[in-house]
């Protein structure tokens, strides 16, 4: 990528969205192109293909979706799935329509199937059932990955596709019922101190296992993919590491500064026992996390306590 060729991030106010424009713009990109859900609505094929046409961007950040965790992925099933593919479907059109250099999607490491072997190898996609709770969104990133390997196979299109582990950092999601299990425990073990609440209740017995990325060592790992890879099979980025759940509500407890208990309730599902990528592939480029947990806690914990996303 040239510095002075246009670049499409779609989604750029979310978190990767926007942590892949802080990336770019440090290394000195000034032609940059976004556009508000307001100023462009991504389900639309018409409005999608006439900002193509108009803008013609050399290079595309696919990075627009609807997101949620374990609560509003089984709750709003539908609009999980069909606001994914239909976002998904018509920017990849378009941008083999209008010829964009390259594109990158960015999927979800909820496309492995819910007892694949440890650690998840890029191998492994489809050889098993998904995680009931979040699996119409796991489709949809499938269909993402299949349609960027479809119309690179027919049309030699060169997009490809990354599969992140979970994710957090600056402007995540607070809220308490659609927000992911780090940023939904943030923001209760805060508002529990706050409130000097003796205890809280968390879902499941604490005892799955997860993997988490601040999401600016994604975007470093991204800008690196899209400077020098171009291969058909996707690839994991990775910490290299997980956790419990109820290790991780320790060290979110220590950097918050509640003292509370923490409860489980063992009636409410945990979901995929472990999820751990195995992202050799993008290491064996260079590649390698720089923030640890704990560090990255912090930052996240004080991004919320600026209360930009606290209500988001």
């Amino acid at each position: 990528m040239e510095k002075h060729e246009k670049i499409y991030i779609a989604g750029h106010l979310g978190m990767v969205g926007s942590a892949m424009h802080r990336k770019l713009t440090a290394e000195g990109f000034t032609n940059i192109v976004v556009r508000t859900s307001a100023e462009l609505d991504l389900t639309n094929q018409q409005s999608v293909a006439v900002f193509f046409a108009q803008e013609k961007p050399d290079y595309v950040f696919l990075a627009a979706a609807k997101v949620g965790g374990i609560v509003a992925n089984n709750t709003y099933r539908a609009d999980f799935i069909y606001l994914n593919l239909m976002i998904e479907s018509n920017i990849i059109h378009q941008a083999y329509v209008t010829k964009v250099k390259k594109l990158m999607f960015f999927g979800s490491s909820c496309i492995y199937p819910k007892l694949a072997p440890q650690p998840l190898k890029e191998d492994y996609l489809l050889t098993g059932e998904l995680e009931h709770t979040n699996e119409p969104y796991a489709i949809a990133k499938i269909a993402g990955i299949k349609l960027c390997e479809s119309y690179r196979d027919q049309y030699g299109c060169n997009f490809i596709s990354v599969m992140p582990t979970n994710l957090y950092g600056y402007g995540d999601n607070y809220h308490p019922m659609h927000s992911h299990v780090l940023p939904a425990l943030i923001r209760r073990l805060h508002e529990a101190k706050e409130n000097d609440t003796s205890f809280i209740e968390a879902w499941g017995t604490g005892a799955p296992l997860r993997e988490f990325l601040f999401v600016d060592d994604l975007a470093d790992a991204c800008y690196l993919l899209m400077q020098a890879y171009n291969e058909r099979q996707f690839v994991n980025v990775g910490f290299g590491e997980d956790i419990s759940i109820q290790n991780l509500i320790e060290v979110i407890k220590n950097v918050v500064g509640y003292k509370g208990a923490v409860r489980f309730d063992t009636t409410k599902p945990d979901g995929t026992p472990k999820k751990l990528m195995d992202a050799t592939k993008l290491r064996n480029m260079g590649w390698q996390p720089k923030i640890s947990l704990e560090e990255g806690i912090k930052i996240a914990y004080h991004d919320f306590l600026n209360g930009k996303y606290r209500s988001v």
